[in-house]
């Protein structure tokens, strides 16, 4: 089907696919646990389902993935290159005419595909799902995912009801150890409790439930007349919801305009400064992270080939770091210019062009001038730092069993002396 693909594009395509995919899962995955466990702590102590904790991760899940793309295709295309240098195939290659930008064809053509996707997630999905997982915040400390009831404390409902549930069993559909208490305008008192029961919800009201109780007591107050207690097996007690309060609409903060409303609130005139400034900083700032991508292909190059006769793996290390420093550079950057210290242009676009004139410095030195090593100093550097570090632990090695022979040797001498002299 793709014999029409020549066969060094193919063998290139798997070499760059398989660690790419592996690293965009694997930080995907680490952020996403990260985020988990705080999660999971959140909706326990609102005391909400836990069903909701995957609803709040699936929904960043894209601002996740616009940080794991750019990593998982500089690392997938260096980790890649790096296999064909150690293996000397990429001197090969070079032996029979394969320029760099030849072997980086398919490489670039993988940028754009995610360069597109990155664009679409920034600019349109992250922002909405962004304020999906808002609300869903929202509405779970205001107890409209059910989590206004919770198990073990007392809990008020609409200012005239105290209810306190013991347990609560099969997703909150069984509840035992319950008591309220009921007060109403004419000053009567209610206190109940019930073995059992459970919430029903009711067709005629959305605003009311029926908590319908089993096996119970109530104690009936009623100011100048003596208390009556009643049993019951069964017993409706219809509950008031309170009035929930909406959520705001979407567009409270600049992450939350996807790119038409961006463009429209950060140039127009009858818009506020602050939020003109807001909106041409996370735009730049958007924009910046997407083309830098286009880069990526020529750093990992310049970072995948080790000195000669080497195995050294620096570049990894080198290429994260500079791709995190690069990131809290441009938040740092977008911070700067919504507060309106700084223009934008100058407070992303600056280090954007600092940083692809280091890229493309270091792809000068590895495609175009002979032995040309853009980190060679550091290569060195830590090339005698590890032999240093390997000195020193050979020389411990080496110490210990000379010095247990020689305190075996003292022992033999010691305990052989007092059998000579009472010969």
């Amino acid at each position: 089907m793709f014999s029409f693909i020549p066969s060094i594009d193919r063998y290139i395509f798997r070499l760059v696919i398989v660690p790419m995919l592996g690293v965009f899962v694997l930080a995907a995955s680490l952020l996403v646990l990260d985020k988990m466990l705080r999660l999971f702590d959140f909706v326990a102590t609102e005391g909400g389902p836990v069903g909701v904790v995957f609803k709040m991760l699936a929904s960043l899940v894209p601002e996740y993935a616009s940080l794991a793309i750019p990593l998982g295709l500089l690392l997938g295309i260096l980790l890649a290159f790096r296999k064909l240098a150690t293996s000397s195939e990429l001197d090969v290659m070079r032996a029979v005419g394969l320029s760099y930008m030849r072997l980086l064809r398919v490489p670039f053509i993988i940028t754009l595909i995610l360069a597109a996707l990155n664009v679409a997630l920034v600019f349109y999905i992250q922002p909405v799902s962004r304020y999906y997982y808002e609300q869903l915040e929202f509405e779970l400390r205001s107890g409209a995912l059910g989590a206004s009831i919770k198990v073990g404390e007392f809990n008020t409902i609409a200012d005239r009801m105290a209810l306190r549930i013991e347990e609560s069993s099969d997703e909150g559909r069984r509840l035992s150890g319950i008591f309220a208490r009921v007060a109403d305008d004419d000053g009567q008192v209610l206190a109940i409790s019930a073995r059992e029961g459970n919430f029903l919800a009711t067709s005629d009201s959305p605003d009311t439930i029926i908590l319908r109780l089993s096996d119970g007591i109530i104690v009936q107050d009623t100011p100048g007349s003596t208390p009556r207690v009643l049993s019951f097996s069964k017993q409706d007690l219809p509950i008031d919801l309170p009035a929930l309060e909406e959520f705001r609409s979407r567009g409270d903060a600049e992450r939350e305009y996807i790119l038409p409303e961006l463009l429209r609130m950060g140039w127009s005139e009858n818009a506020p400064q602050a939020v003109r400034d807001a909106s041409q900083a996370s735009f730049n700032y958007r924009l910046v992270e997407v083309v830098i991508m286009l880069l990526m292909p020529l750093l990992a190059l310049a970072l995948a080939i080790p000195p000669k006769r080497s195995s050294s793996a620096l570049g990894v290390f080198v290429s994260i770091v500079m791709v995190v420093a690069y990131h809290k550079v441009n938040e740092y950057g977008q911070a700067v210019a919504a507060l309106g210290r700084a223009d934008p242009v100058i407070a992303l676009w600056l280090p954007f062009a600092v940083f692809a004139a280091l890229i493309l410095w270091m792809y000068h030195r590895v495609a175009h001038v002979p032995g040309g090593q853009p980190i060679g100093a550091l290569e060195s550097a830590f090339a005698k730092l590890s032999k240093s570090v390997g000195k020193l632990f050979k020389g411990r090695r080496r110490a210990s069993p000379v010095a247990e022979e020689g305190i075996a040797d003292t022992d033999v001498r010691d305990h052989s002396r007092p059998a000579m002299a009472g010969g």
